[in-house]
């Protein structure tokens, strides 16, 4: 296999992480929007892939011009078209340099979808999707990768953590933070003051998760796919594996003494922020270098994300500061400190060596990057803002972007949407505004059944709601007693249970909607008392929320079948 080829398929996994970032950024938020999460993870490639081939490209990988500011604008892509697609002696065809950049421009611009969900306009994420793939990417990728002047001071990133998921992470802070929360995510008192922070889970772990080996898998690509030799892709490999390896072991351990509990969605988030750490220097570390980027960032992950959301009421739905700004800048800086000469970039790290000038060049190269990233985006998302051109009106965020963006009633037609907990900014019950004329009565009517005089016997409806898993436990023994027939029916319960509190990603989870199994049985020859005495012995573990019994009146009961009423009715014998 040439290692063309091998550049070209590393391309593809790392497209295929696009796949992955829709995932992981679908399951961390609502349901509501899922459609707008994959339309924008959709559009930010395909915008890319336009302004890029214009523009983009060739600032980055272009002629070195302005000092190694930017590269030099061209259009052989359209108008030298045999040559762009011709094998050189040295090296790869311009084709596949254009398509291997590309992939990682997407990466970059994708990133930011996460920090801003939920409450962004769709044209706005479009604009943003063509300037960063236009401009602001290119230009710092060219002083990084395309012969720039980073690049000639010795500036080592080899797979991304500054130019990529530093910058992605920095755009998505100054974002999320331009843009302001989500509609119910902190409550402020009158003098603005937060005052409580309310939890926001996102609808499906399982697609977080899939999301996150989708990542994973393509990452190999990602940090190998500049590989040349089979020593140097081994080595990009075992590193690739580690760093996250490790920081997902870290999280877990963390979590689990802080909050009683390993936290999933945490975990999950850490594998990237181990696989961002490792990014910059894959080709740099040892394995002991390695596992300690990999410690670090599964801590760091856990504590930048819950000080965003409790402390400085930044709201980032996936984490996505916590992974890819902070954890890039830590894999920029870790070349420096933990670099070892016997690793395939043969670097001098300060921790192997005493050497200070490849941290001195990594700290100057992050500084300057960051500067860029920060003071760019700031600016085009506050003319955003000013325009009233960047955020979704509360209205369309509170209903859902999926249906005021795109026309989806719900990404999940077959299913039941979800009621939304947080309906204003200050936590209240919003005033009820009356657009209608039909009157109350008409519009919600109470209609009162007439009296039904029975054959004589007396008939109890007992209604039981509890746990599922204690559902056959109580039909077995509702059979012994002589219970012939019962209904049972899928809700949802609501309570509080004292002293038991549960967290997610750090925040208090408020006491919500819970699935449980009702079942109705109505009895009339069997003793009331039996059934509740043996639906209490069959439920009861001594925990909270066990269940409840609930006993009411019957007036009559009628078999449809044969038209029986009364006591005949509930006999099951033909």
């Amino acid at each position: 296999m040439s290692v063309e080829f091998w550049f070209l398929i590393g391309a593809v996994l790392v497209f295929w992480m696009q796949a992955g970032f829709a995932m992981v950024e679908t399951g961390f938020t609502r349901a509501k929007n899922a459609g707008n999460i994959i339309m924008k993870n959709l559009m930010d490639f395909c915008i890319g892939t336009v302004v890029f081939s214009l523009l983009g490209y060739t600032l980055m990988m272009g002629e070195d011009t302005l000092f190694g500011l930017i590269g030099k604008p061209n259009l052989d892509l359209f108008t030298h078209f045999r040559d762009f697609i011709a094998s050189p002696e040295n090296g790869f065809t311009g084709a596949s340099y254009f398509v291997f950049n590309l992939v990682f421009c997407a990466t970059t611009a994708t990133i930011v979808s996460g920090a801003m969900a939920e409450r962004t306009k769709f044209s706005a994420y479009c604009v943003y999707s063509g300037v960063i793939s236009l401009l602001i990417y290119p230009i710092e990728a060219h002083w990084v990768w395309g012969g720039g002047w980073l690049s000639a001071l010795g500036f080592h990133d080899y797979a991304g953590s500054c130019a990529i998921h530093m910058v992605g992470g920095i755009a998505a802070l100054v974002g999320a933070i331009v843009l302001g929360p989500r509609t119910g995510k902190y409550v402020r008192d009158k003098a603005g003051k937060v005052v409580k922070v309310n939890a926001i889970p996102g609808h499906s772990i399982p697609l977080g998760a899939l999301g996150v080996f989708i990542l994973w898998m393509g990452w190999y690509g990602f940090n190998g796919a500049a590989a040349t030799t089979p020593s140097e892709l081994s080595s990009v490999f075992l590193t690739t594996t580690i760093a996250p390896s490790v920081a997902t072991c870290t999280t877990m351990i963390y979590t689990w003494i802080k909050n009683g509990k390993p936290d999933v969605s945490m975990c999950l988030n850490a594998s990237l922020a181990g696989l961002v750490g490792i990014t910059a220097g894959c080709d740099a570390l040892d394995a002991v270098g390695t596992a300690a980027v990999g410690v670090v960032s599964g801590i760091l992950v856990v504590v930048v994300v819950e000080t965003l959301d409790l402390k400085c009421h930044v709201d980032d739905p996936v984490g996505a500061v916590g992974v890819h700004c902070v954890n890039g800048i830590w894999g920029t800086l870790a070349v420096g400190l933990l670099a070892n000469p016997d690793a395939p970039a043969g670097l001098h790290g300060l921790l192997y060596t005493g050497e200070f000038k490849q941290l001195g060049i990594q700290l100057l190269g992050f500084a300057v990057v960051a500067a860029w990233a920060v003071i760019t985006m700031l600016t085009f998302f506050t003319i955003l803002k000013k325009l009233d051109f960047l955020r979704a009106d509360p209205a369309d965020e509170l209903a859902g972007l999926d249906s005021s963006e795109h026309g989806l009633p719900s990404a999940y037609a077959d299913f039941m949407p979800s009621v939304d907990k947080y309906t204003t900014s200050g936590g209240n019950e919003a005033p009820i505004v009356v657009t209608g004329t039909t009157p109350a009565a008409e519009a919600i009517p109470v209609k009162r059944e007439p009296s039904f005089s029975g054959d004589g016997h007396k008939f109890t409806k007992v209604e039981i709601v509890f746990k599922e898993e204690r559902l056959y436990a109580l039909k077995d023994a509702m059979s012994r007693l002589g219970i012939t027939g019962m209904t049972v029916s899928h809700v949802m319960g609501f309570g509080i249970q004292k002293g038991h509190t549960e967290f997610y990603r750090g925040v208090a989870v408020e006491t919500d909607l819970r699935p449980k199994v009702q079942v109705d049985i109505v009895v009339s020859k069997i003793p009331v008392r039996d059934v509740i005495e043996t639906a209490k012995s069959v439920l009861y573990t001594g925990h909270i929320g066990d269940g409840k019994i609930f006993v009411y009146d019957v007036e009559n009961v009628v078999k449809v079948r044969t038209g029986e009423e009364g006591y005949d009715a509930l006999q099951d014998v033909e």
